[in-house]
């Protein structure tokens, strides 16, 4: 599996989630801005059995399972727990740093999309619009229906066009490249789409490939948050990073995220790590070009990636998530309106839909488990089999990286680890403690 193949299946072991915000959930007049809690049990939780949550991800960095981490906790917009384990580096030994920088990869694409939504709210677009009304490229597409007689593709008219709801909801159709499991995906690879010299390049590369089925019908994981990038550089009329840094990230004060690290701030980048094939041993990745190797984030991207090209410390990615929680605001700082918010965290996708397996072993959308405006929510946590609050938005990193939302309890957690797959489900278990240790909801 490439370096990105393993951003679904990590994403996915994350996944005991799903479907709509309650309505009134971000409606409350938050302003709470991540001080540090007065004691655990100030915002409702009970010290002894958050140690439990400690004593787990310190024994995954204890066990070999991960180099370093970092995690935090907040309630009430109050740090209850912020905790560092392990090392940078294997190689120089460096104890992890409480300022990290960690590739964040595919928890790239909520801020794309709070990006989006941003421009919604100037009326820009909506959300039964075309996407061809601002990517003309995307216009007469054609759906893969599979090879003839001599192996070759037959492809149909799509009926119509995909919708700007269908590509923040992952429904549109199009393909992503992270495996070579479907021909429309292997096309991708070979086109090499991710590796295209800009996203005007990237738009054209998607142009002449076939959707993997009709706008609407299913959900598959794909390419539509950078699709979603190169509509934002058009709209806006900025390059994506520059639109992000002026609107979000500056406003935000999330001083070290962006598409690469500058000199000044490379020892800070935590190392990225990986499971030896053969040995099973843990191994530093190989920085390279290519998908089966690591970006080098010291260095200029070729394609501002929406979909997975950031990089960013712990503290940072609580304060876009906080912002969030309090419907769209963070230290007097509107980003967002609470109705906005609100809208991405509601589900998108069709009832017919939700009744089919999304292709992974892992999850699968039904009533209880659906996907927004690029975030995975949750409806019905119980019937689900987490603990979690309804409502719960999230989603993970192909470097293993988590994070969640949860407006009905208040709550943010955010998770940083550098390693392609083979960790377990770090997201599960660490839903599973902060919530039995939650033990006075109503505090």
């Amino acid at each position: 599996m490439t370096r990105r193949g393993h951003l679904l299946a990590t994403a996915f072991a994350l996944a005991t989630l799903s479907l709509s915000v309650a309505p009134s959930a971000y409606a409350q007049a938050r302003s709470a801005a991540l001080s540090p809690a007065v004691s655990p049990e100030s915002v409702g939780f009970d010290s002894q059995r958050l140690k439990k949550l400690d004593a787990a991800m310190a024994q995954a960095v204890a066990s070999g399972r991960v180099v370093g981490m970092q995690t935090l906790l907040a309630r009430h917009g109050k740090v209850v727990a912020a905790n560092t384990y392990g090392k940078m580096s294997l190689a120089t030994g460096q104890p992890m740093q409480k300022d990290a920088i960690f590739r964040i990869y595919s928890m790239s694409k909520p801020i794309t999309g709070v990006g989006m939504m941003i421009l919604f709210e100037e009326g820009k677009w909506r959300l039964d619009d075309p996407v061809s009304k601002f990517l003309p490229e995307l216009k007469d597409l054609k759906v893969w229906k599979g090879l003839d007689a001599q192996g070759k593709p037959i492809l149909e008219p799509v009926r119509r066009a995909p919708t700007m709801r269908e590509l923040m909801s992952h429904t549109a159709g199009f393909g992503y490249g992270l495996s070579d499991r479907h021909p429309v995906d292997k096309m991708y690879q070979d086109q090499r789409v991710l590796g295209s010299n800009g996203l005007p390049e990237m738009t054209t590369k998607v142009s002449g490939l076939p959707l993997l089925f009709q706008p609407g019908e299913r959900w598959s994981y794909s390419v539509a948050v950078d699709l979603q990038g190169a509509i934002i550089e058009k709209l806006s009329g900025q390059p994506l990073g520059a639109f992000l840094d002026s609107r979000i990230f500056k406003p935000l004060k999330m001083n070290d995220t962006a598409f690469m690290t500058p000199a000044d701030k490379v020892s800070r980048l935590a190392a990225v790590y990986g499971e030896d094939p053969k040995t099973k041993q843990i191994v530093e990745a190989v920085v390279g070009p290519t998908n089966a190797q690591v970006q080098d984030f010291t260095k200029p991207p070729l394609m501002e990636s929406g979909g997975g090209g950031l990089v960013g410390t712990t503290a940072d990615y609580a304060r876009f998530a906080q912002m969030v929680l309090n419907g769209g605001e963070l230290d007097a700082v509107r980003i967002l309106s609470p109705a906005s918010v609100e809208m991405m965290g509601t589900n998108q996708i069709p009832a017919a839909a939700l009744v089919t397996s999304n292709g992974s072993a892992a999850s699968f959308f039904n009533e209880s488990v659906g996907f927004g405006l690029d975030f995975l929510v949750v409806n019905d946590p119980r019937k689900a089999g987490s603990l979690e609050g309804k409502g719960t938005m999230s989603w993970g990193g192909a470097a293993g990286t988590w994070f969640w939302i949860d407006p009905t309890n208040d709550v943010i957690f955010v998770g940083m680890i550098q390693h392609y797959g083979g960790t377990g489900d770090l997201g599960g278990l660490s839903r599973t403690l902060v919530y039995q240790a939650l033990v006075d909801p109503a505090k």
